[in-house]
C-alpha cells in the first residue's frame, strides 16, 4: 500500500511544484518586457520608468510611512463600506425573493440602477457627501450592494419550493427557517456574490480616490501624476494590484472552505 501511495504523492507533489512555477513564470516575464521596453528607447521616461525605480519609490514611501498610511485609509474605507453593503445587500435581496409584492415594486428599479456603473454615481455623491470619509465609504457600499443582493436573490430563489412547504407545515419559526434552511442552501451563491463584490469594491474605491480624495492609494497616484512622479504612480499600480490580487485569493479560500461539504 506504501509503494501505491508514493507515487500518488509524488505526482500530486510535481503537480503543486509546476503550478507555483507556472504562478511565477508571468510576473517575471512582465517584469523582464517592462525592463526591455524602457532600456529600448521607445517610451521617453515621463511616461515608463524601469521596475527598479519602482522599487525604488517603493522603498521611500514605505520608509516616510507615507505608504503606510495610504493603504491604511485605503482598507479602512473598504471594510467599512463593504460590511455596510454586505448587509444592506444581503437583507435587500432576501426580502425581494422572499415577497412578490416587494419584488414587483423594487425589482425593476434595482435591475435598472444594477446596470448604471458605480463611478456614474461619484458627481452626484460629490455633490451630497463632499470628499470626506461619507463620500468614499458610500462608493465602496454601493460597489457592494447590487452584487450582494443579486447573489442572496438567486440562491433564495433557487431553493426548493417544496422545503419551504415542509416548514410551513410543521410551523417553523422566521429564525429556524433563515438559519436551518436559507443559510445552508444559500451559502455558494451569497459567497459568491461576496467574492465579486469585493474585488469590485476594491476596484471602484481606488477610482473614486482617484477623482475625489485627500488620502489613500488613490490619491497618492494621483498627486504623483500632478508632479510628474511616473514612478509614484506605477508604485500606485502594483501596490493596488497586489493588493486585490490578495483579497481576491483570500476570499476563494474562504469560499472554497466554506463550500467543501458540497464535494464531500
Amino acid at each position: 500500500m506504501a509503494s501505491a501511495a508514493f507515487p500518488a504523492n509524488s505526482s500530486r507533489d510535481l503537480r503543486a511544484r509546476h503550478s507555483a512555477f507556472s504562478s511565477v513564470i508571468a510576473p517575471l516575464a512582465l517584469i523582464a518586457l517592462w525592463q526591455a521596453a524602457c532600456l529600448s528607447g521607445l517610451f521617453p521616461p515621463q511616461v515608463l520608468v524601469p521596475p527598479s525605480d519602482v522599487a525604488r519609490a517603493l522603498v521611500a514611501l514605505a520608509a516616510t510611512g507615507e505608504l503606510e498610511r495610504h493603504i491604511g485609509e485605503s482598507m479602512f474605507r473598504l471594510a467599512l463600506g463593504f460590511s455596510i453593503g454586505a448587509l444592506a445587500g444581503l437583507a435587500f435581496g432576501t426580502t425581494i425573493a422572499l415577497s412578490r409584492f416587494a419584488e414587483a415594486i423594487f425589482g425593476p428599479l434595482f435591475l435598472a440602477i444594477w446596470q448604471v456603473p458605480v463611478i456614474a454615481f461619484v458627481p452626484m455623491l460629490v455633490m451630497f457627501l463632499g470628499i470626506d470619509e461619507p463620500f468614499k465609504v458610500a462608493v465602496v457600499a454601493l460597489a457592494t450592494f447590487f452584487p450582494v443582493a443579486l447573489a442572496t436573490f438567486d440562491g433564495v430563489r433557487s431553493v426548493p419550493k417544496a422545503w419551504f412547504d415542509v416548514a410551513r407545515v410543521y410551523r417553523t419559526r422566521l429564525p429556524d427557517l433563515v438559519w436551518r434552511i436559507l443559510v445552508p442552501a444559500t451559502v455558494p451563491a451569497v459567497l459568491t456574490g461576496l467574492r465579486v463584490a469585493l474585488t469590485r469594491a476594491w476596484v471602484v474605491l481606488i477610482a473614486a480616490e482617484l477623482l475625489a480624495a485627500d488620502s489613500g492609494i488613490g490619491q497618492m497616484m494621483e498627486m504623483g501624476r500632478q508632479l510628474f512622479r511616473i514612478d509614484v504612480v506605477l508604485a500606485g499600480v502594483v501596490v493596488s494590484g497586489l493588493i486585490g490580487f490578495g483579497l481576491d485569493y483570500g476570499a476563494r479560500a474562504i469560499e472554497r472552505r466554506a463550500t467543501r461539504w458540497k464535494t464531500a
